[in-house]
């Protein structure tokens, strides 16, 4: 990171902390796990920092429930709260407009096409958050929290049935996780997407052996 945004770190450290709802998939540490991604990404695709990091600290800083209606505006919500809150702290207002633009891309149930290389950089950083270890992790924390169980013991593993992840944990690694490989931007995030995948995968084929006795 260059000295330049380095003195907007406590800022933004700040502000998300102030505007956090206690989801533990969405929080601080989430937070700090996408601006790496992000950075990392876009050092990688010559994407413009100053967009990128403030888009992807103030990214969630407006959290809607998974199981609420209005979950496809979060994106939008946000992007319009991250832009007035930058305005008071007197970010470069040149940014603003991209940083706001990223912000709405960013979120998979706001089905918002990225249009600029910065807005592909956070969608995919975000989304690098939902696989691997730490994806497998922040999907069971999401659905311990809605109530859900961890498999259906009729066909854990949605071979004959459609999945459902409002009812089951497992079901969400076949109703998006598993997809979002398919779905990255830049071809650093679609390799290690690719990577995380499989450690998913080894996951599903370990959880397959432990409960074998159970169906």
């Amino acid at each position: 990171m260059t000295a330049h945004l380095d003195r907007w770190l406590k800022v933004f450290e700040r502000y998300v902390l102030s505007h956090s709802d206690g989801e533990p998939a969405h929080d601080l540490n989430h937070v700090k796990r996408v601006v790496s991604n992000a950075l990392r990404l876009a050092a990688e695709e010559g994407a413009r920092l100053e967009v990128v990091y403030a888009a992807s600290w103030l990214h969630d800083c407006v959290v809607v429930s998974k199981d609420s209606p209005h979950r496809s505006q979060a994106s939008w919500l946000a992007a319009d709260q991250a832009v007035e809150f930058l305005k008071t702290v007197e970010y470069p207002p040149s940014e603003l407009a991209a940083i706001h633009h990223a912000i709405a891309a960013h979120a998979f149930s706001a089905g918002v096409s990225a249009r600029t290389i910065e807005a592909k950089v956070l969608q995919d950083a975000d989304r690098l958050d939902a696989l691997g270890a730490v994806g497998i992790a922040r999907c069971i924390m999401v659905g311990t929290a809605l109530g859900n169980r961890l498999y259906d013991p009729s066909d854990p593993f949605c071979r004959t049935r459609k999945a459902d992840d409002k009812k089951s944990m497992i079901d969400h690694f076949y109703t998006k996780l598993l997809g979002l490989v398919l779905s990255m931007n830049t071809e650093t995030a679609k390799r290690e997407a690719g990577e995380r995948t499989d450690f998913m995968l080894g996951y599903l084929e370990q959880l397959e052996s432990e409960i074998a006795g159970d169906f």
